[in-house]
């Protein structure tokens, strides 16, 4: 079986691997999802005991559907809910854990499962229809849900069911209102996936309100199924209306208290935190280059401001904050940019708890140091972008700056923690996959098994920082490559804000080592606006993202071929998806002296067909500078009349016809504008497929990809 094939069968060596790890609070108990096997797609739910290191599975999605339904067919709002959170995996998507650990909730086919973790039962909870996100009380006794679409059914329901089974409203409104759950730019452009937090009493229940009512409608349509009437989606496009989002403490007696704060002035709700004292929320005006994060008092709804985060391109949160301390003070993300410093720091009540040194990621938790104060557990980057480990970080008032590393092994590490017990995720380019080991204070006491199939090939990326602005660069080379012998180079790149690409974790270099024992040196390039090294770094591109990008990706390259002599730069492809795919299209258009042929997969192709929060955070408003809009739109570009003789390459543009984050519509207009101008494309559209073109469909496709190159290479 060749590895496209087994990429397709097995999503990517993903299958039968650990996932979605959390460690109860009091350490006795790790909870997970895995699959049966390299090929099994369904997810069931595990739990590891701490004290025996057993792996006990409590969860199997195909026992307790049994006939009646498959686990790889979703509820419309699960569905919906998995492409926000780029989840490809059936069965069990995600759970969610009472306070103490003992009892897990969970979505399934649309019904709604409540698993006992101690005594391993599993029974499913009476609901009035499909089931979006349900979330048991702190006490374990009641759990929350959000209805789904159904016939009989209003969508956007936020609901509770008691120890008696009783089912009961406690917010719903008609008119394209929906509570309890995230909007669009919420899930798909601040990481927030939740639309409800319970009280630490399980008392109430804090929950936003969405009116999507003056979006515009968009409509969806797989033309391949013309008896299916299309979906229609509420798309807040750049410049035009956002969803208005409110927040409400309910308590499970009717009671109702109205959160406040400027929501014409902060209209994003970017975060909320409710496990300690009050809640926190962070709030952002449109443009993002100022915030606050307030503190709500749960008896009034009155919010008093705790920190301001402020930046003249635009504010970047840290995950995991804010949150509060035990001892009160209430911990932020942010960053140091004055005295010569530029960096991404934590901060408690404004003090500085993190070395300028350290590009902090996320906040995984606490860690216990005795009868002291609960240091950090964080994750972070100093020096190497390409690495990230785990560090532990002083809290105590006084104690300085102090943060000391814990993860030795070069590579990509993550965590869970609860009470005494940690829980690492190493990734590294030595193994394949990502380890899990289980630490009860300084002693290893078990591993989370992986039934993951194991890729033949075992790539080594050189890894490099290239030109006077130290880009994180790699180059990878066939096999059986003989030093000496020029390769056709492809340009493997994403290149967007928020995401790396040149890590040192093996499984980022499967594929790309596939298209190098197929015949290319492939470049992988981490330009300016991508994370891991400094704001400034990041921030570079704000209202010139094309430039800028495209600048340090064409000038890496050039470098990596002083380096490398094999990199034949008289024949260079270059291929993305998404963001890549824009920048493909834009690296064919502009530079087609470099760039043969490239192969552009799900494009934005004009901004202002994309979501508010996105591109109106590195672009500006449309209103403030339309002409930046038309600078980086690919259909302008395309549409420009050639001058004689101007050299033309060929794009092969790849889109989903669901997709409803980057929709259809921009590869469309994209090749009517190219077709204007004579210049050379070909379209591929997939049918039934949304963003993440799922279901093996992406890998399958690369053997279309490798003849269009081939084609156009030589």
């Amino acid at each position: 079986m060749d590895f496209p094939e087994l990429a397709a069968r097995t999503r990517r060596f993903s299958h039968g691997a650990p996932r979605a790890v959390s460690v109860t609070d009091d350490g006795s108990r790790v909870v997970f999802l895995r699959s049966g096997g390299p090929q099994d797609p369904a997810d069931a739910l595990w739990a590891l005991e701490t004290a025996s290191a057993e792996e006990r599975l409590i969860a199997d999605p195909a026992v307790l559907l049994g006939d009646d339904a498959d686990p790889v067919v979703l509820a419309p709002g699960e569905r919906a809910l998995r492409e926000r959170r780029r989840l490809s995996t059936a069965g069990i998507g995600s759970y969610a854990l009472d306070g103490a650990g003992r009892v897990a909730v969970f979505a399934l086919a649309g019904r709604l499962f409540r698993a006992d973790l101690v005594h391993r039962d599993v029974i499913e909870v009476t609901t009035v229809g499909p089931v979006i996100d349900p979330r048991p009380d702190p006490t374990g006794q009641r759990v929350a849900y959000v209805t789904d679409t159904a016939d009989g059914v209003r969508r956007g329901e936020l609901r509770v069911v008691a120890p008696d089974g009783t089912d009961t409203v406690l917010a719903g409104e008609d008119g394209g209102v929906t509570w309890g759950l995230a909007e669009h730019v919420a899930a798909e452009e601040f990481g927030r996936f939740r639309g409800y937090w319970w009280a630490p009493d399980g008392r109430m229940v804090l929950a936003a309100r969405v009116d999507d009512s003056r979006l515009p409608r968009w409509h969806l349509h797989d033309p391949a199924d013309p008896a299916t009437p299309p979906t229609t989606v509420a798309y807040p496009r750049a410049g035009g209306p956002n969803a208005e989002v409110s927040l409400h403490l309910l308590d499970l007696d009717d009671g109702w208290v109205d959160v406040h704060w400027d929501r014409e002035t902060y209209p994003y709700l970017a975060s909320v935190d409710w496990a300690d004292g009050n809640p926190l929320i962070t709030v952002l005006r449109r443009s993002q280059q100022h915030g606050l994060v307030l503190a709500v008092d749960p008896r009034t709804g009155e919010t008093q401001v705790h920190a301001e985060l402020a930046d003249p391109r635009w504010v970047e949160p840290i995950p995991g904050t804010p949150a509060h301390l035990p001892d009160g003070r209430v911990l932020v993300g942010g960053e140091l940019a004055h005295d010569g410093y530029d960096a991404r720091c934590l901060f408690a009540d404004g003090t500085l708890l993190t070395p300028p040194s350290l590009y902090v990621r996320r906040v995984v938790g606490r860690l216990p140091t005795g009868p002291g104060p609960a240091d950090l557990l964080v994750e972070a980057s100093e020096g190497e972008p390409s690495q990230r480990h785990l560090y532990r970080v002083r809290t105590v008032i006084g104690g300085g700056v102090d943060a000391r590393r814990m993860s030795s092994a070069p590579g990509w590490h993550t965590a869970a923690v609860g009470g005494d017990t940690l829980v690492v995720g190493t990734a590294s380019l030595d193994e394949a996959g990502t380890s899990w080991s289980v630490w009860r204070g300084d002693r290893e006491v078990a591993r989370l098994r992986s039934l993951a199939a194991t890729p033949s090939s075992a790539p080594r990326p050189m890894l490099v920082r290239v030109t006077d602005r130290r880009l994180p660069s790699a180059v990878l080379y066939p096999t059986e490559h003989v030093k000496g012998t020029r390769l056709p180079v492809l340009l493997d790149i994403y290149g967007g804000p928020g995401h790396q690409e040149v890590v040192a974790a093996r499984s980022a270099w499967l594929e790309r080592q596939w298209w190098a024992d197929c015949g290319f040196a492939v470049v992988t390039i981490d330009n300016r606006g991508t994370p891991g090294i400094a704001p400034s770094f990041e921030k570079a591109i704000h209202r010139r993202v094309a430039d800028v990008i495209l600048t340090d990706q064409v000038d890496a390259l050039t470098a990596l071929a002083g380096k490398h002599p094999d990199l034949d730069l008289d024949r260079v492809a270059i291929r993305g998806w998404s963001f890549g795919g824009w920048l493909a299209g834009l690296a064919v258009l502009r530079h087609p002296e470099l760039f043969r042929c490239g192969i552009a997969g799900a494009p934005v192709t004009d901004w202002a067909l994309y979501d508010t929060a996105y591109t109106e955070r590195y672009l500006g408003l449309p209103d403030d500078g339309i002409d930046v809009y038309g600078h980086h739109s690919l259909v302008e570009l395309a549409a420009e009349p050639l001058y004689p003789g101007e050299p033309t390459r060929p794009l092969l543009l790849v889109h989903g016809m669901v997709d409803d984050n980057v929709v259809a519509a921009h590869t469309l207009r994209l090749s009517a504008a190219l077709l204007s101008t004579g210049r050379p494309h070909a379209v591929l559209p997939l049918t039934g497929a949304t963003h993440m073109a799922a279901g093996g469909l992406s890998e399958r496709l690369l053997r279309l990809e490798l003849d269009f190159l081939r084609t156009h290479l030589g």
